[in-house]
């Protein structure tokens, strides 16, 4: 049976923030770690936890995995904020499953991505997600993250996606030519009144916020949720000077994911923190040696750590 929508009010709103999943070299998920990572979330006053994005590695775990994981997160966030599982895989009978094991293990919404290896259509990504979107009662978020699956969503596309009841959110990249008000008014103007727009790629979130963006899909905020959550904040009630001020103490770690990618980074800086010695999963590989005092410096310009 579909477990009924769960009890958050805007539950694709706000502070999404998307912590590590740590593992050791054989992929056995780290539960204690992971579990800390989340209480450091709640405490930190994110809107809901994004378990298993790419930050989460969710395309390098098993089955087995990625549930322990999904179990040990709804654990450790105790009702207190919801938690959203990615779902992710390339078959589409496979993410059912997953679908169904996140259900299962007590997540609040599911966030997809269309993984694929032969690249896919329009038509075949629709019916991928509402078959996924009919398999259990949790509220779902389209993952339209196009630098890792190769496939883009058209306007077209979301608008047809969104007419699925269980499909309530996008996660989007940035916009082109950081044109966030002229994308966000024009899916609005396709998507019905409840559908929650947000944004992942988190040096210019600040901007798609103060664009009217519901939701922040936020690297950062897995590791520096009070950061980030006061600079959600401000961007949401539209405080530009602090907005902006907060934002630039992010700037160096900014300069950072651009450079060398965001997840080996929030890798190096967890370390740095003490939080987890998990390393990326291979074949990547975790950031020289060399590289680390600069990250110590970026993330010390934080009021958190």
């Amino acid at each position: 049976m579909p477990k009924p929508l769960p009890q958050f009010a805007g539950l694709f709103t706000g502070l999404s923030a998307f912590p590590l999943t740590p593992a050791d070299e054989n992929g056995r998920v780290e539960t204690n770690a992971l579990q800390a990572l989340v209480a450091r979330i709640v405490d930190g006053k994110a809107d809901s936890i994004g378990v298993l994005g790419s930050t989460g590695i969710y395309a390098y775990l098993t089955r087995e995995e990625r549930q322990r994981a999904i179990t040990a997160a709804v654990e450790a966030a105790n009702g207190q904020i919801p938690v959203i599982a990615g779902i992710g895989a390339i078959r589409t009978d496979h993410v059912q499953a997953l679908a169904r094991d996140a259900a299962a293990a007590g997540a609040d919404a599911l966030l997809l991505a269309p993984v694929s290896y032969t690249p896919l259509t329009e038509d075949e990504v629709f019916q991928h997600y509402a078959t996924v979107a009919a398999t259990t009662g949790l509220p779902l978020c389209v993952y339209n993250n196009p630098s890792t699956t190769h496939f883009t969503f058209s306007e077209h596309l979301l608008a047809r996606l969104s007419k699925i009841d269980a499909i309530q959110a996008v996660k989007m990249p940035l916009a082109k030519d950081l044109d966030f008000t002229g994308e966000i008014l024009r899916l609005r103007e396709k998507t019905p009144e409840n559908f929650a727009i947000g944004y992942s790629g988190d040096w210019h979130c600040a901007e798609a916020l103060l664009a009217g963006a519901d939701t922040w899909y936020s690297v950062v905020g897995g590791l520096f949720p009070h950061a980030a959550a006061a600079l959600t904040k401000a961007a949401r009630e539209k405080d530009t000077a602090e907005t902006a001020r907060i934002d630039a103490m992010f700037e160096p770690l900014w300069a950072l994911f651009k450079a060398h990618g965001s997840l080996r980074v929030i890798y190096a800086a967890a370390s740095l923190l003490g939080l987890t010695k998990a390393r990326p999963p291979r074949p990547l590989l975790p950031l020289a040696d060399t590289l680390l005092p600069e990250i110590e410096k970026a993330i010390a310009a934080l009021p958190e750590r």
